[in-house]
């Protein structure tokens, strides 16, 4: 059996891109969630999570993450953006009061995305209204 010539890229690696419903990480604590989301990230995967964590969660995040980088061998840090599907004008008063009242009940703003990945995959994630645009590595 002949052995396959490897070119002068290497060996390509592969992701996956999991969705992670907010229902998995209500229940946690702070410390949970970040571990729950660096686990699947440093598995070499694309996380799009329903809704979005805490401010002080997600500074948490980076800033565990930039903790990591020359520690972890391969990482390089991630790259996180926020989609949320509020508009400014959408809804009326009592509209924004009772999807208030739903994510004070859900622990959490269901009405966004969060798309996190590991920056060795993830060039670049850009959003405007309309689109998200997620650059990949080559």
């Amino acid at each position: 059996m002949a052995k396959k010539k490897r070119g002068k890229i290497g060996k390509i690696k592969g992701f996956s891109i999991q969705f992670l419903p907010f229902s998995e990480i209500r229940d946690l604590d702070s410390t949970g969630r970040i571990r729950k989301i660096l686990n699947i990230v440093l598995g070499n995967n694309i996380l799009i999570l329903q809704g979005k964590l805490k401010a002080e969660e997600e500074a948490r995040l980076i800033g565990d993450t930039m903790a990591m980088i020359g520690h972890v061998k391969g990482f390089k840090g991630i790259e996180l953006a926020v989609i949320s599907g509020n508009g400014e004008n959408s809804q009326g008063f009592f509209g924004k009061i009772r999807q208030n009242l739903a994510n004070s009940l859900a622990k959490g703003d269901l009405g966004a995305v969060t798309i996190i990945g590991p920056a060795t995959i993830v060039k670049d994630i850009k959003k405007n209204p309309k689109k998200i645009e997620l650059f990949l590595n080559r």
